[in-house]
């Protein structure tokens, strides 16, 4: 999204961006699309790639060795041998359960760059044995760091980092943490990139990540070059890998048409088809976690009662669903700026606030999340999880406004839940009598409006609005009303309790 001192441009921007959206056909994206599986190019020339994965120099069974395109198995000495797509820039592995992440001062590092022209090529992959039990483990994902300036950059490093730190240390000394760079890493300035690096560095955690639309090279002519920037700082953008019982799988789901900031959500065949030989060497029934920077669905066409903008969903989402049916699976993602979960037979999506808050405007989103990012705890094959505030502690996870704070709803207080999914429960006391379930509405956030509504409002960003959510919900106190205090219960029985007064 632009950056622009001007609220009138910025709007123009946006209406033309979503009404690009909504009005670009599928029709466009079968016809442009790349024919990459099995595309023939007849000045290619046929690479082979052996190599071995092994740890302590013994060889390492069963390691799942891809192009991007096929898969194969390392035998009993590990070792393996792959013929590369003509068009194929990576041999890379599924770090297998039980090793450490390789990681270069802490960015993943599970990949080695395919040689143009050259025929036969060996990439050795060395791995080091965990010294703990990996079946319980954390993870944290970082939506949308997304800096435009220098200063941008410092506030990351100032807040998020020593958060990330001190959340670390609360655990027990030898837990297991990686994260999760959910895409928009940077604001279309790729300089800094150096700095998000930085920031992953200092906190100590390896960070796998995701190629989101602000990360693409916008000069392309399609697609398949968009990532060419992304693919040199983090290597693949889609990929897997494993620890204890749960499969990660990345993939890029922001697909460039080929003009500046203009992209659809949309997972390539050749990624669909990919995803299919991943999956095959993964038990039916097991958890995979799949991280992309576009939610593949969300409520916000629902709660504007609009049509779906292509930009904001990934179109061919039920394509996806087909493929992950026989599993357990999470789905990550960023990209709105607002937090939101939602669960449909096998799969529930996690769509993050972010770490940026509204553009690093202010402290909070556009729906009142505040600028924070998601923890998730692994035990077996089951995940529990909370979102995680930053600077505040783990226990911050309602807001509740006193009355005439919203001025559509006058006589109401307003509790706004941010993580809430349908298996919370929130209730009210006032003056220590309980009064039962609060009424959810579909609403904005009272603070949300205070910082950003209006057309001089952020100074820093003007284009920032409050958005509406679903983790609102509402109560009358009586006139003569005291104390009220809200207590919200998560699905895993965890207890948040906030109480204002109001006399």
């Amino acid at each position: 999204m632009p950056l622009s001192t001007q609220k009138s441009t910025e709007k123009i921007f946006y209406m033309q961006r979503r009404s690009f959206l909504k009005n670009f056909s599928l029709a466009t994206i079968v016809l442009s699309a790349p024919t990459l599986v099995g595309a023939a190019n007849g000045k290619a020339k046929q690479r082979t790639v052996r190599g071995k994965v092994h740890s302590n120099g013994k060889g390492v069974a069963n390691v799942v060795v891809t192009d991007g395109y096929s898969v194969v198995l390392t035998d009993q000495q590990g070792k393996y041998e792959i013929e590369a797509h003509v068009q194929a820039e990576f041999v890379y592995i599924s770090t297998p359960s039980g090793y450490a992440f390789n990681q270069q001062n802490q960015i993943a590092w599970f990949y080695q760059p395919l040689v143009k022209d050259q025929t036969t090529q060996t990439a050795d992959f060395a791995l080091e044995k965990l010294s703990v039990d990996d079946q319980k483990h954390q993870f944290v994902v970082w939506a949308d760091t997304q800096m435009i300036s220098q200063s941008d950059c410092d506030q990351l490093k100032a807040t998020a980092v020593p958060d990330l730190k001190a959340l670390v240390a609360s655990y027990p000394t030898g837990s297991l943490f990686h994260g999760i760079g959910c895409g928009d890493l940077v604001w279309d300035k790729f300089e800094y990139f150096k700095d998000y690096k930085e920031a992953i560095a200092a906190t100590g955690v390896t960070f796998f990540n995701v190629i989101g639309n602000h990360d693409m090279d916008l000069d392309a002519r399609t697609d398949d070059y968009s990532a060419k920037t992304f693919k040199q700082q983090f290597g693949p953008t889609y990929y897997s890998y494993n620890r204890g019982q749960i499969h990660y799988v990345v993939l890029d789901d922001v697909f460039f048409v080929g003009t500046a900031k203009k992209y659809i959500g949309y997972i390539t065949e050749h990624q669909l088809q990919w995803l299919e030989e991943d999956l095959k060497q993964v038990k039916p029934g097991t958890t995979v976690v799949l991280s992309v920077h576009i939610p593949t669905n969300t409520g916000a066409a629902r709660r504007a009662k609009k049509d779906e903008e292509m930009g904001g969903v990934v179109t061919n989402r039920r394509q996806l669903y087909k493929i992950l049916a026989p599993y357990k699976v999470h789905i990550m993602s960023g990209h709105t700026h607002f937090n939101e979960a939602w669960e449909e037979g096998n799969i529930m999506e996690h769509n993050h606030g972010t770490v940026c808050g509204a553009w690093w405007t202010g402290p909070i989103c556009g729906d009142g999340t505040p600028m924070g990012y998601g923890v998730y705890e692994v035990n077996g094959s089951e995940i529990s999880w909370y979102y995680k505030s930053t600077g505040k502690t783990k226990e911050h996870q309602l807001r509740v406004y006193e009355k005439g704070r919203l001025k559509e709803a006058p006589d109401d207080i307003v509790a706004n839940v941010w993580n809430w999914d349908s298996k919370w429960k929130v209730e009210w006391w006032e003056d220590g009598q309980a009064k039962g379930a609060m009424e959810q509405r579909v609403a904005r956030d009272p603070w949300a409006i205070e910082l950003y509504a209006g057309p001089e409002l952020p100074v820093k960003h003007k284009f920032v609005e409050p958005t509406l959510a679903d983790h609102l919900f509402f109560a009358k106190p009586s006139a003569m009303a005291k104390q009220i205090t809200v207590k919200a219960t998560d699905r895993f029985g965890k207890v948040y309790t906030e109480t204002i007064q109001l006399i």
